[in-house]
């Protein structure tokens, strides 16, 4: 059975998490970074962080180094903002996702297969 509890907190970390990361000031770290997924483990101790950037996964490689220094004061914020019990402890992981998905809209609309109704399609059919 799903622990409901842990899918909120991890929904609730997510939200957090994405409020605290403009706030940061390390020149490491992406303006443009997205937080993909958060998985939290079943005692709530650690938190795995996956982190995207448009840039590719050089630059979120490079923004996971900035955010694993970081750590300390996101985890404290993250504490006093949600009110848990304990802090879990955050892991970093590059993700390539965003921009891997970026690079197949590329494609599509490069072969005309964009799949959605625009305005310069035409809607009526004969």
């Amino acid at each position: 059975m799903a622990s409901f509890k842990i899918d909120r907190v991890q929904e609730d970390i997510l939200r957090e998490l994405t409020a605290i990361l403009p706030t940061l000031k390390d020149p490491r770290i992406e303006p443009m970074l997205s937080i993909v997924r958060v998985e939290l483990s079943g005692d709530m101790g650690h938190c795995k962080v996956y982190v995207s950037s448009m840039h590719g996964l050089d630059a979120a490689k490079t923004s996971c180094q900035g955010l694993r220094s970081a750590a300390g004061y996101i985890r404290r914020e993250l504490f006093s903002r949600l009110k848990l019990r304990k802090s879990p402890e955050l892991h970093f992981v590059a993700d390539d996702s965003i921009a891997y998905a970026a690079d197949i809209s590329e494609k599509l609309e490069q072969l005309g297969l964009t799949g959605g109704f625009g305005p310069e399609q035409d809607t009526e059919t004969e």
